[in-house]
């Protein structure tokens, strides 16, 4: 029974998009094949672990959200460990392992993992397992599968330790804990062999199965190369070690169909919604540029909807309607669609600490969920492929699913499901004798986010007035993705506004202007970091290559307005530099920013054409990254000399990394340094608030 009780773990898990839940329900659920218990917590409830009396190992998964933060889930927990009035041995009594996930496009990599990693250890925790570091960029996959393997022996270790400090008997604890592991290693290899053989007897059961593997052999020699239906050897031939099956835990009960959706404001627990109306929207682009660039205006004066310059806020948007309809119609539920469904924890279910899922109201209609609460879009994790290996008839298919999820399929799942964006309906396309239940897409699809876009205005130049400005995101048709697809919230953006961009004599009011009714949902975001230096006499420089210039078109409005409200201040220098592929397709915001340089607002407008094609003896740079070398001494002296600030938006991984080489280039070229110090001094700028960057990959 002592030993028993010693099995057991702290796991908690702090997430954004569900990604770290996730993560650390698998660990949950290898834990009882290893012979231990894990007490499972989302790390905000705090009400129902206690660290300070925690004698157990613990077990951290968190990931990292914005510009480095911790994401909003662990907000007060590092809020109540950052206290500076907890002495320095205040965790000297606990032991952790933790998992960090974040994306190294992004400058702060992991940093949320990194804080809390940093303060435990301050504050005295030791580590009994390594901290890991899984980058979403390469595949997460990397690093938290042989992150969890590892993860058991360090346990037992703990285990043995801890117990050794008590005086008991190791040895007993030792051969209790590794016994699982053994048994549990030898069963999932007899598991998979087994269901080779049940694959097996299913294809000779059938004469028609049979032909149609024989035609999905042929296909896959003819094919040297591997798609996401078929694989090649040496995988196709493998025996697969395949995660254990995540056990259900909801229950859908349809019912009638009178009653009410809940309102959408309910659906968010970030702050206050507001509903709006879109009162313009104009194509900054023309109609022959390769990327559709939309202004939109939205009316806030009725709201207490505040901001910055610089602050982002969210768009609450709904999936594609045809994408619902379709999806409706594949799982046979199109007659459900306006049917209300009560959804409950199964009673009996075998998932640890299952609960009803925060997004999921408790009652609404079926197409409601699918619209408004469920990513459908979402990449499938491997632990949904498994799960949908039991609702597939066919065994080629059933095969092939098993192969994705499978340790040995693990470059097959990156390069043909992750890497190519795979959504649940490109994979029921793809696997059509695959028909999940409803209750499924509840356990293993995530929350519908919000999207987040930069504020485009300022709300001094503009009073009741917001604006922001987004390029309409396209996914081709590729062999994986059957159909063309807009943005979930882009495209459906564009959609709403076209009365306004296209008017017609119905959208026309008596005096021919172009009138809309459309509302839509939004919430504050606000930006900590990304706003005007708070000293006006303070110069600072503006990179915003595309829909990156948006926030600086806020921070030049705010600046105008300023200037002509207090003529007896001092206003610093202010630099500007912009690119696009055409001059005369996507310059986006041309005519203001040319009143910005007649008026003084702006000091120095740079610009290039990435694609624009030229007869001069020697090209004009490209791309803003390029332009900022140019003009390396003043860059220098803004930032050197007269303590600027530096701002960059836009793509992260083919601007914002060029542009912070450039920079370090001219720092240490003006300050005769090697490259590695300039470095430090760039690092140096970023902890100061001084080189700050909103960026997206």
């Amino acid at each position: 029974m002592c030993c028993d009780l010693k099995r057991r773990f702290l796991l908690l898990y702090a997430t954004q998009k569900g990604q770290a839940k996730a993560i650390a329900e698998e660990i949950c659920q290898q834990a009882g094949t290893h012979g231990l218990e894990a007490d499972m917590h989302c790390i905000s409830e705090m009400d129902k672990y206690n660290l300070e009396t925690e004698k157990d190992p613990v077990v951290i998964v968190i990931s990292t959200t914005g510009t480095g933060d911790p994401p909003d889930t662990a907000r007060k927990f590092v809020k109540k460990i950052q206290d500076k009035a907890l002495p320095p041995g205040h965790f000297a009594h606990l032991q952790y392992g933790l998992l960090g996930l974040g994306d190294s496009e992004y400058t702060f990599f992991c940093n949320g993992g990194k804080t809390v990693d940093r303060r435990l250890q301050e504050l005295g925790a030791q580590h009994f397992y390594e901290t890991g570091l899984a980058d979403d960029c390469v595949g997460l996959e990397l690093v938290v599968d042989p992150w969890i393997d590892g993860l058991w022996l360090a346990l037992k270790e703990a285990f043995v330790l801890q117990n050794k400090k008590e005086g008991m008997n190791s040895s007993d604890i030792s051969n209790a804990l590794s016994a699982a592991p053994v048994h549990i290693e030898n069963e999932l290899n007899i598991s998979s062999e087994v269901q080779k053989l049940k694959l097996e007897d299913g294809v000779r059961s059938s004469d028609l199965t049979q032909k149609l593997v024989d035609i999905h052999l042929v296909a896959s020699t003819r094919d040297a190369e591997p798609s996401l239906v078929h694989s090649i050897p040496p995988l196709s031939q493998s025996a697969l070690n395949i995660p254990a099956l995540p056990p259900e835990y909801i229950e859908v009960q349809f019912q009638d169909t009178h009653g009410e959706n809940p309102h959408l404001s309910s659906l968010i627990s970030e702050g206050t919604a507001f509903e709006v109306p879109i009162t313009k929207a104009v194509q900054l682009t023309r109609e022959d540029a390769i990327k559709t660039a939309l202004l939109l205006e939205l009316d806030i004066a009725d709201t207490i909807f505040d901001y910055q310059p610089g602050d982002a806020f969210c768009v609450i948007c709904p999936n594609n309607v045809s994408e619902v309809e379709e999806l409706l119609q594949i799982l046979g539920l199109s007659d459900k669609g306006e049917n209300f469904v009560c959804v409950k924890v199964k009673q009996g279910t075998k998932k640890k600490g299952a609960t009803h899922p925060q997004h999921i109201p408790e009652r609404s209609t079926l197409k409601f969920l699918l619209t408004w609460c469920l990513e459908i879009r979402a990449v499938p994790k491997k632990a949904f492929l498994r799960a949908l290996v039991e609702c597939t008839g066919d065994a080629g298919e059933k095969r092939r699913l098993q192969e994705l999820c499978s340790r040995q399929g693990a470059s097959d799942y990156t390069q043909f499901i992750r890497d190519s964006n795979v959504c649940l309906l490109d994979l029921l396309h793809a696997f059509p004798s695959c028909k999940p239940s409803f209750n499924l897409l509840i356990e293993h699809l995530p929350k519908l986010q919000a999207r987040s876009y930069s504020v485009s205005s300022s709300n001094l130049y503009q009073p009741g007035r917001l604006c922001f400005v987004f390029n309409i995101v396209e996914f081709p048709a590729c062999p994986t993705r059957p159909v063309a697809r807009k943005g979930v919230c882009t495209g459906w953006l564009a959609e709403l506004v076209a009365p306004l961009l296209h008017p017609n004599k119905n959208t026309l009011d008596t005096k021919g202007i172009s009138t809309s009714t459309e509302k839509i949902s939004i919430f504050s975001r606000p930006n900590n970091t990304f706003h005007l230096p708070a000293d006006p006499s303070v110069p600072f420089v503006m990179v915003g290559p595309g829909t990156g210039i948006s926030p600086f078109i806020g921070f030049l409005q705010h600046r105008q307005k300023l200037r002509e409200e207090h003529s007896d201040w001092e206003f610093g220098e202010t630099w500007l530099f912009f690119g696009c592929r055409h001059q005369d397709r996507d310059y986006l915001f041309k005519d203001e920013l040319k009143c910005f340089l007649e008026n003084g607002t702006l000091t120095h407008l740079k610009v290039c054409f990435s694609r624009d094609s030229t007869t001069a003896e020697v090209a004009p740079p490209k791309y803003v990254q390029d332009v900022i070398r140019l003009y390396a001494k003043e860059i220098a002296r803004v930032l050197l000399k007269e303590g600027g600030y530096f701002y960059v938006c836009g793509d992260k991984k083919h601007m914002a990394d060029g542009v912070s080489d450039a920079v370090v280039d001219i720092l240490s070229m003006e300050m005769e340094t090697d490259k590695l110090e300039a470095m430090k001094i760039l690092a140096t700028l970023r902890e100061a608030k001084r080189y700050l960057q909103d960026v997206w990959s």
